[in-house]
């Protein structure tokens, strides 16, 4: 188990001085970078290797919202190895008051084509299952409400946004998703800003490419408690490239769901 202290940095705070949900994913990230590292598997020997990890789906939930300059105690681990191909890394961070947020990353091997390929010998020993008996992250429950009207918007992504395999980043889904509830939100006389992260699922396909255009379609379709909305985002275009949910609520307390009709 690979353990530290961590924070955001500042250019991951928001106007209210607290992190949006895509830049804990990062943070998420980076701790699974360095727990790599750590056992010799440093992003360079990956590149030497011709191999690779990309996700394919990632849970998370947020216990409170993080604000520039906390230190947070963080943890991470493999938590299963399937086919040598397969695996799932938990991340925690918690400070002395208990838990702040929590994710279940779902990681697929792949070569230097990124086509899936079982690991190596090196790497699984490297990586071995730990901490097997703590349950992985799942959504909070929520009840299903009539589906609202879909709210779309587009794009096509910067040439300098891409990630060392050339695609745009995982995290970055997270803030398409967030674009298109903030958008409904400006739209509704509500300030963006007010969006609270509680929980969210992304499940991944193609990773989109510079140039492409990309389409991103969100609708209410649930409640949680709290006055929380459930939301559906679709981020297509060129390509399927990712569905999810995410669980979000206000920061003044009022209903988020009212913004959607």
């Amino acid at each position: 188990m690979f353990q530290t202290e961590i924070g955001i940095p500042r250019h991951a705070a928001g106007p209210r001085q607290v992190a949006r949900a895509g830049e804990i994913w990062r943070l998420f990230q980076e701790l699974a970078i360095q727990a790599s590292a750590e056992v010799g598997w440093s992003p360079d020997r990956y590149l030497e290797q011709g191999t690779a990890f990309v996700i394919y789906g990632m849970t998370t939930t947020h216990a409170r919202e993080v604000r520039y300059g906390e230190r947070l105690q963080a943890r991470t681990w493999v938590h299963d190895f399937k086919r040598d191909t397969l695996t799932r890394r938990q991340v925690r961070l918690r400070d002395e008051h208990g838990p702040v947020a929590a994710g279940t990353q779902q990681w697929v091997h792949v070569d230097a084509h990124l086509k899936p390929v079982r690991a190596p010998q090196s790497l699984l020993s490297a990586l071995p299952p730990e901490v097997p008996d703590e349950p992985s992250i799942a959504l909070p429950e929520w009840e299903r409400c009539t589906s609202g009207p879909v709210h779309t918007f587009a794009f096509s992504p910067w040439h300098t946004w891409m990630d060392p395999l050339a695609h745009v980043n995982h995290p970055a889904y997270v803030d398409f998703c967030d674009e298109g509830t903030s958008r409904v939100l400006a739209a509704a006389g509500v300030d963006p800003q007010l969006l609270v992260p509680v929980a969210e699922h992304l499940a991944f396909k193609v990773g989109a490419l510079a140039g492409q255009q990309v389409e991103v379609r969100t609708r209410l379709v649930g409640r949680a408690p709290g006055g929380a909305a459930v939301l559906e985002h679709e981020i297509g275009g060129e390509a399927g490239f990712a569905r999810g949910l995410t669980i979000r609520r206000r920061a003044d307390g009022q209903d988020l769901a009212l913004c959607f009709g």
